[in-house]
């Protein structure tokens, strides 16, 4: 009995000596990615979905912040790189156009999912509100003399010879602000940057009441630990490494485009075309 006693301290000893060495072996960049990593599983416990209350028949929204740059690589600069998805008038865009069930752009009328019939926000050059709508239309024709042309026409005596873009149209906005607002904060701290963790916090808000009608919260790490290396963009490929997760094609991108609508779209629903 006191054999089989020794014989199992021994082992216990040898596992505890190989788990000293295999620390002491870990390079720094090995130690600080491991504490990155515990530091964002911590903060992971924080994040999801909740949604309090939702809302039908939602005719537009107001955006309380924008998106108007991109970072993709600045370690401390507090814009949310979690929830961005796109800038400017693509912003503005990602909350009206209609998809099909493929996710192709598509008149509102033939859309899955139709979107908004617009969105108002002020305007940071000169605070004031506007009201911003948009569809599918004619931008130009196609070139009938054209090879790819010739052949659908031969096909199909009715082909479309019309060229559609998406239009955005911005006029200034007269009467109350919608009902509901969207806003975001960049929830990091300055430890979670320290090791390229950046934190989100989107919100639907009733803005007659103040009322938080739903919140996400997220959060993604770079693995890479901020290097270049290659031309490599840390916050690009940290939305990777996210939770919640975004959705990864074949070729390992990440989807983080649409994200604000989708979650967004949860809460407050769009008004449908008859």
């Amino acid at each position: 009995m006191k054999a089989t006693l020794r014989i199992v301290l021994l082992v216990l000893m040898l596992g505890a000596s190989g788990a000293t060495q295999a620390d002491a072996q870990k390079t720094p960049a090995q130690e600080r990615l491991a504490k990155a990593e515990a530091l964002f599983k911590e903060r992971c416990k924080a994040a999801g979905e909740k949604v309090y209350r939702t809302a039908e028949n939602v005719e537009g929204i107001f955006l309380m912040k924008l998106r108007l740059t991109s970072n993709y690589e600045k370690q401390f600069e507090m814009d949310d790189p979690y929830g961005h998805d796109s800038t400017g008038n693509e912003y503005f865009n990602s909350f009206l156009v209609g998809r099909n069930q493929n996710g192709s752009l598509t008149r509102r009328e033939d859309a899955v999912r139709q979107g908004y019939r617009y969105v108002e926000a002020l305007n940071p050059q000169d605070g004031k509100r506007y009201r911003y709508t948009g569809g599918m239309k004619v931008v130009g024709k196609k070139d009938v003399n054209a090879k790819g042309v010739q052949m659908a026409m031969e096909r199909n005596p009715n082909y479309d010879l019309n060229i559609y873009a998406f239009v955005l149209d911005k006029t200034p906005a007269t009467g109350p602000q919608p009902h509901y607002g969207v806003t975001y904060d960049d929830i990091s701290s300055r430890e979670d940057r320290d090791y390229w963790i950046a934190g989100s916090s989107l919100k639907v808000i009733d803005l007659n009441t103040n009322e938080v009608m739903a919140e996400r919260i997220g959060y993604m790490m770079d693995r890479g630990q901020g290097s270049n290396a290659g031309g490599r963009s840390p916050w690009l490929l940290a939305a990777r490494y996210a939770c919640p997760e975004f959705p990864i094609d074949g070729s390992r991108q990440s989807y983080q485009v649409g994200q604000t609508r989708n979650f967004v779209e949860k809460v407050l629903k769009p008004i449908q075309e008859k």
